[in-house]
């Protein structure tokens, strides 16, 4: 038995040497491939490029440049400034006599014209003033009719004693007497005519109160805010009480708040506009029309302010609303600009030198003729083309291509220069 199991030992040794020696040769071959002949070209690569960065790369970060390219658009030199939108005209409606408001026939808001009925006053005490008014009137008239009765007889007297005193049938005395009593009686008559004359004006004075217990519009236009409300008792003996006010809001009136830095950059006539919060694109244009003389103090800062008109047909323009104000000193459409930073200043404000790249990558300063300049950008009037690189500063790669995203954004807004 034990014989059996030693035959059967060497079989199964003989039965796995030909499938187990085969496996080894192959990896043999696979592994004597001449693999080492790649590894100095690898290693050739790595230090080349190492060395390139090493040697160019931080020189070309270090010179790098940042261009742009002329964009043809607008250009203006303004002076801004904040402001508030007022009516050109507005007028405060107050009450002539005193009592009270019986009626309110406008709301804020509404449009009136001129010689409308707006308020009313109770007119009682007034109407009963003028009826005692035209009673003594009446009074002193009869007694006028009296003293002028008491001159007839008068007169009739004095005559009858100079008769009788040249006939020698009075004495002097009664003719002086004569002559008094008529003097008397003119002058009665005298006094009782001014008397009426003062009456009749005081009738006169409470018919022109009563007229005023009813009030009507001075100006067409639109009723901007009410101050007094029907029942309210007004008393007009000191102040006159406003009981509404309207503004002509057909034209509105920009208040403008300039420095005193500015101020002597403006004057009248020049081009301005405005633009509100709400419609950032749209412009209102007018023209500067008065620049006030007195300032106003804020904060030990110097304000003066500068007004111009602009039309409201629609309505749009409110009260109060903030502008933002532009007084244009000069301005060029449809021009080349650069960067302010891209000119280095010439012997004159019209002259300038700028850099720009060629198509080989070589730099050459450039002399150009600028036009108008203002805090961002400069007109360029000769001296270079649409298609020139402009160099505007030094920087890295990343500040390049974010240059050149804002150029092109800019170009694909149209080419407008900031305008400030």
């Amino acid at each position: 038995m034990a014989d059996a199991n030693w035959k059967i030992a060497p079989a199964i040794v003989e039965d796995e040497e030909p499938i187990a020696q085969p496996a080894p040769a192959v990896k043999k071959r696979a592994r004597s491939r001449p693999w080492w002949l790649i590894l100095p070209v690898l290693l050739a690569a790595v230090g080349a490029g190492w060395y390139g960065w090493s040697t160019y790369g931080k020189q070309s970060t270090t010179d790098m440049v940042v261009t742009e390219t002329p964009l043809r658009g607008d250009i203006e030199n303004s002076v801004t400034a904040t402001g508030l939108l007022s009516p050109i005209k507005d007028v405060d409606v107050g009450a002539q006599v005193s009592g009270q408001l019986k009626s309110l026939k406008v709301e804020i808001g509404d449009n009136v014209k001129q010689g409308q009925l707006i308020a009313e006053i109770d007119s009682a005490s007034i109407e009963t003033q003028i009826e005692i008014a035209e009673a003594e009137l009446a009074n002193l008239k009869a007694q006028m009719i009296d003293k002028n009765a008491q001159v007839v007889l008068s007169v009739a007297n004095l005559t009858r004693q100079r008769a009788l005193v040249a006939g020698n049938s009075a004495a002097q005395s009664a003719l002086d007497e004569a002559i008094a009593a008529l003097a008397s009686a003119e002058a009665n008559v005298d006094a009782l005519r001014a008397q009426i004359r003062k009456q009749q004006a005081t009738l006169k004075d409470a018919r022109i109160s009563l007229g005023y217990t009813k009030i009507y519009a001075p100006m067409t236009g639109t009723v901007v805010n009410t101050s007094a409300t029907e029942g309210q008792t007004l008393n007009a003996n000191q102040t006159a009480p406003t009981i509404v006010t309207i503004g002509d809001l057909s034209t509105m009136t920009v208040e403008a708040e300039v420095s005193e830095a500015d101020v002597g950059k403006l004057k009248t006539g020049m081009d301005a506009y405005f633009t509100l919060l709400g419609q950032p694109g749209k412009r209102y244009p007018g023209k500067l029309r008065q620049i006030k003389p007195t300032p106003s103090t804020e904060n030990n800062v110097v304000l003066y302010y500068a007004l111009f008109d602009v039309p409201n047909p629609e309505g749009t323009l409110m009260m109060n609303m903030t502008a933002q104000v532009f007084f244009v000193q000069s301005s060029a459409r449809n021009v080349l600009t650069v960067p302010v930073a891209a000119v280095r200043s010439g012997v004159d404000d019209k002259s300038g030198e700028v850099t720009v790249v060629t198509a080989s990558g070589a730099r050459e300063p450039r002399k150009v003729e600028t036009g108008i300049r203002n805090r961002v950008r400069v007109e360029i009037k000769q001296g270079l083309s649409e298609n020139d690189a402009v160099v505007v500063g030094a920087g890295s790669a990343d500040k390049a291509a974010s240059s050149s995203s804002r150029s092109n954004s800019r170009r694909g807004m149209g080419g407008m220069p900031p305008m400030f």
